[in-house]
């Protein structure tokens, strides 16, 4: 595996562990694609199978009616599948 990539999911990892954030936030943070965040971020909860830290999500919700039971938990949808809003909160990612 490169270690560019490799040194950027331990350090996105780290990052995570000592503050929550959302892929957007991680974005700026690593000079990242919010996309690109999502696939480390996908990469670096595989990797904490068998230890004792898991990678929580807490999932996107949208601002008007609530929701938050979407399928794709790190992924921010367009809009509200129930009230069609286009206001759906990111979701918030931790290592614990």
């Amino acid at each position: 595996m490169d270690d560019a990539i490799e040194t950027t999911r331990r350090r996105l990892a780290d990052h995570v562990r000592a503050s929550p954030g959302t892929p957007s936030e991680l974005a700026v943070e690593f000079d990242l694609h919010p996309s690109t965040v999502c696939t480390h971020l996908e990469h670096v909860a595989r990797s904490l199978d068998g230890t004792d830290e898991q990678l929580l999500v807490a999932p996107p919700t949208c601002r008007e009616c609530g929701f938050d039971g979407f399928d794709d938990l790190l992924n921010r949808p367009s809009r509200c599948p129930e009230c069609k809003h286009e206001g759906v909160e990111e979701p918030t990612v931790t290592i614990e």
